[in-house]
């Protein structure tokens, strides 16, 4: 698979900016940037789908420049993690990853930070580990998971043999516009030789098979929400709501859902779509980083 010059450059530049390791037997990447100053408290940015740890490269550097160590690691079979065949793709088992994760990099404690099916995930690990938690960020997930209908872009891929046609069919021009038109506003900041990365890297060594592995582990069950939300409603520690709204992906019915489980009144809205990290990179680390500030 050819990566266009522009893209390839955008992709080195990101990988550069990181380092692999193992957790759990997988090998994968990480982005942990200290800050120069500050307490340097630990900041867990978990990535949804069709994403990875790239969404976040706006952010990591704004949330350092505020005292905070910023993390983002890539899931197994996303990004530049492996793909084994023989993983649990499932929320769950992305979740048990995920701990073993973070217990690889040294986290004793976090500021977790979820986005898209990140929410289920990482709220699943931040239920099981309280103790572990600082505060919680989510960025237009999804927590009303019973019940939850697959946006019309994403529910091929949850279908045996469409799935993998849609796949091996979708372009990088095609994606990237479906991209502009669902995640991404602001086209002059993020141009498509960088749009252009989030196909790459999809798709690389196998194909996006792991990729749909993942679309079709999706946990839509009433179990997984009464378990999530009980949780969320014991917790101890503060949590915070920052939404694009003019997201098409994750709309103003699943933002009203994710305040009746975290319970929080206030959201902070941003002029943006699915991918705010693109948009409001420098507003979302801010509003992490106040959130932050008193617990330091």
């Amino acid at each position: 698979m050819r990566v266009p010059d522009a893209t390839r450059e955008a992709i080195a530049i990101h990988q550069a900016a990181g380092r692999r390791f193992e957790a759990g037997g997988v090998s994968s990447f990480v982005r942990d940037q200290p800050p120069s100053v500050g307490t340097g408290e630990a900041v867990v940015l978990v990535h949804g789908v069709p994403s990875n740890s790239f969404l976040y490269r706006k952010m990591i550097p704004a949330l350092a420049q505020q005292g905070l160590r910023a993390i983002a690691f890539d899931f197994p079979g996303l990004g530049l993690a492996d793909r084994p065949a023989d993983f649990d793709y499932s929320w769950s088992g992305l979740s048990r990853w995920m701990g073993q994760a973070i217990d690889a990099l040294g986290i004793e404690r976090c500021h977790l930070v979820v986005h898209d099916i990140g929410g289920p995930i990482g709220c699943e690990w931040a239920v099981r580990n309280p103790d572990r938690m600082i505060s919680l960020t989510a960025l237009n997930t999804m927590l009303g998971v019973a019940g939850f209908r697959r946006p019309w872009t994403m529910r091929p891929f949850a279908i045996r043999g469409i799935g993998e046609a849609w796949l091996s069919t979708l372009r990088p021009f095609a994606m990237s516009q479906l991209l502009y038109l669902q995640a991404i506003g602001n086209r002059a900041a993020t141009p498509r030789r960088e749009v252009y990365a989030y196909y790459y890297l999809l798709k690389r060594v196998d194909g996006g098979r792991a990729f749909l592995r993942i679309m079709r582990g999706f946990e839509l069950t009433d179990e997984k929400q009464r378990f999530l939300w009980e949780g969320l409603g014991e917790r101890s520690y503060p949590a915070r709501i920052v939404w694009g709204d003019q997201d098409p992906v994750l709309g103003l019915d699943q933002l009203r859902l994710v305040q009746e489980a975290l319970e929080v009144r206030d959201p902070i809205l941003l002029p943006a779509k699915h991918f705010l990290q693109e948009d409001h990179a420098i507003e979302v680390a801010g509003a992490i980083a106040d959130l932050a500030a008193p617990l330091g």
